[in-house]
C-alpha cells in the first residue's frame, strides 16, 4: 500500500468527525489538505472549526488550507477549489463527506429540513465532484470518495425516514453516474460506508444509540487511506464498507477502533446482512 505524500484533497466537512480523521491520517504522510466546511467560528454545541482542523492537519505533517464553504453555494465550491490549485498546484481527491441528517418520519420533517439535506447531500456531493473534476483528471491517480451506503430500495429504509433516504441514496446514485463516466477516463469513483455506527456529533441525530457501542472515526480514516492509496485505473464504481475493506488489506484486530471493546456493536444504517448483524450485536 502507497502513501499520500504529496497529493491534494479537497475534504468537505472536515471540521470534525469522520472528515477530519480522514483529513488527519493523510497529513500523517504529508498529503496538502483542503478543509471546506462552513464551521468558520467556535459553535458552542458541536466542536471544531476549519481553522482548529487545519491546524491539527499541520501538527500531524501535512499543509493546510482552512476555507469557509457551505456547498451548496457554486460560487462559494468553484472559489474553494481555485484557491485549492493555487495554493497546492493541482488537486488529486475530492472526498465527499459533508452530509445532513434528519431521521424522522414524514410528518416530522420540515420543509426546510428536507430541503438542506438535498442541498448538501446528492445536490452537494454532484457540485463539488463536478467543480473538481476539471483537476482531477489532469491527476496521476485521482479519486473521489463519497461517505455513501450501498444503494437499496429495501422499504425498511425508506419507510422510517424517507427524505434522509432520499438525500443519502442520492449520494450513492451519484457515485454510480460518475464512475460510468469517468472510470473509463481513469478517475477512480467509490462509495465507502461504516459496517458500525460511527461515535461523532451525528450521533445525536440517531434515537437510541450509545457512543459506548460504536467505533471511532479512525476506522473510517483507515479505510479511506486504503481506498486512495489504491491505483485508480480500473478501481471505479464500489460500494465499499470499511471493515470489509480493511479485512482485504490484513487487517486482522479491530479491538482499537471501539469505543468500548467491552460492548457489542450497533450496525449502522442501510446494511442488510443478517449474519453480519448479528455478529455485530454479539
Amino acid at each position: 500500500m502507497g502513501d499520500l505524500r504529496g497529493k491534494t484533497l479537497f475534504i468537505t466537512g472536515a471540521s470534525r468527525g469522520i472528515g477530519l480523521a480522514i483529513a488527519l491520517r493523510a497529513a500523517r504522510d504529508g498529503a496538502n489538505v483542503a478543509i471546506a466546511a462552513k464551521s468558520g467560528v467556535p459553535n458552542p454545541k458541536l466542536p471544531g472549526t476549519i481553522h482548529s482542523a487545519a491546524a491539527a492537519v499541520e501538527a500531524a505533517g501535512g499543509r493546510a488550507l482552512a476555507i469557509q464553504c457551505d456547498i451548496r453555494e457554486e460560487d462559494q465550491v468553484q472559489a474553494a477549489v481555485a484557491a485549492t490549485v493555487e495554493r497546492f498546484g493541482g488537486l488529486d481527491i475530492l472526498v465527499n463527506n459533508a452530509s445532513a441528517i434528519w431521521l424522522q418520519g414524514t410528518l416530522a420533517t420540515p420543509m426546510k429540513r428536507f430541503d438542506l439535506m438535498q442541498q448538501v447531500n446528492a445536490r452537494g456531493t454532484f457540485l463539488c465532484s463536478q467543480v473538481a473534476l476539471p483537476h482531477l483528471l489532469r491527476s496521476a491517480n485521482p479519486h473521489i470518495l463519497t461517505l455513501a451506503p450501498p444503494p437499496t430500495l429495501d422499504p425498511k429504509w425508506w419507510g422510517p425516514h424517507t427524505g434522509y433516504t432520499l438525500a443519502k441514496m442520492g449520494m450513492s446514485f451519484v457515485t454510480l453516474g460518475l464512475a460510468a463516466e469517468f472510470g473509463p477516463k481513469g478517475v477512480a469513483v467509490n462509495a465507502l460506508w461504516p459496517r458500525t455506527v460511527i461515535a461523532t456529533d451525528a450521533l445525536k441525530m440517531i434515537p437510541g444509540t450509545e457512543p459506548a457501542k460504536c467505533r471511532t472515526p479512525e476506522i473510517m480514516a483507515d479505510a479511506a487511506h486504503a481506498a486512495l492509496t489504491t491505483p485508480a485505473a480500473g478501481f471505479t464504481g464500489n460500494f465499499l464498507i470499511d471493515e470489509t475493506l480493511l479485512r482485504e488489506r490484513g487487517v486482522t484486530d479491530f479491538s482499537g477502533y471501539a469505543v468500548d471493546p467491552s460492548q457489542p456493536l450497533l450496525p449502522d444504517l442501510f446494511l442488510d446482512d443478517p449474519e453480519l448483524m448479528e455478529a455485530l450485536r454479539r
